[in-house]
């Protein structure tokens, strides 16, 4: 199978895994509707059109750190983050308010290893980001939504994950929160070129674009809305196989620029 772009319709190199994971659940709604601690990305671009990605809320020092995908922040042809980007935990029909309803990115934190000029097959496991948030009526996006636990590397093999995003592209509408289910498959070098290996693969899930940064959660608490974040949604084949983008150990200076921590 061949992943061939980012979730958010970017054009990237192929990246060819060996051989088909365990089948995981297709995307389907989220049955308890939005999750507070899950939302949504959106921008304006220069075209007047709106930029979508997804993203999700971790447990920070400063209550107001969001984990996305590198890709959502910078790619090739916008190598600057937008101007203006706001986050809403608990997105749920509401494009024409998110501005009303989300709180403003005020800082972006990409790896070093996320160098836009360089070909994207080599920056693709680099592929994750935390974005700072500023309050909103004097309170933190945590406050005011909960968190998900933050886990780096190693992600354990075989344990049940949960991706969940807002796919905008056919046959969904980027307006409610999706997800599919299956358990996670660390890709070796013996299933996956250079730049998916230690990726993790879901097949059977045909989110769209739209879900890219979507956070990919174990132990997922419906009384919390929260869980633990092991990866942000990075790539798709295009024919029902996904990969998430785990945090190695040397995202934890990432982490603590963009929590104060």
């Amino acid at each position: 199978m061949r992943l061939t772009r980012p979730l958010a319709a970017l054009t990237v190199a192929a990246a060819l895994l060996a051989f088909a994971a365990p089948p995981a659940s297709a995307a389907r709604p989220w049955r308890e509707g939005p999750v507070a601690t899950v939302g949504k990305l959106i921008w304006e671009t220069a075209g007047g059109r709106l930029g979508l990605c997804s993203g999700a809320v971790v447990d920070a020092p400063n209550g107001s750190v969001v984990a996305t995908a590198a890709h959502c922040v910078r790619n090739a042809t916008s190598p600057e983050p937008p101007d203006e980007v706001w986050f809403v935990p608990g997105y749920h029909h509401g494009r024409d308010s998110y501005r009303e309803d989300g709180w403003p990115v005020t800082g972006f934190h990409t790896p070093a290893g996320w160098d836009v000029a360089r070909e994207t097959a080599q920056i693709l496991p680099h592929d994750y980001a935390f974005l700072t948030l500023g309050r909103r009526d004097g309170r933190t996006v945590q406050e005011v939504s909960g968190a998900n636990r933050l886990a780096f590397e190693p992600v354990p093999e075989g344990g049940r994950v949960a991706v969940l995003g807002y796919p905008a592209v056919s046959p969904y509408d980027g307006e409610t929160l999706h997800y599919c289910a299956g358990e996670t498959n660390v890709l070796s070098a013996d299933e996956a070129e250079a730049p998916n290996v230690g990726g993790l693969l879901l097949s059977g899930c045909d989110l769209t674009a739209g879900s890219s940064g979507g956070p990919w959660l174990t132990g997922y608490d419906p009384a919390s809305e929260s869980g633990t974040l092991v990866a942000v949604m990075s790539v798709g084949s295009g024919d029902g196989h996904v990969v998430g983008r785990p945090f190695p150990e040397a995202a934890r200076a990432l982490f603590a620029a963009a929590s104060g921590g």
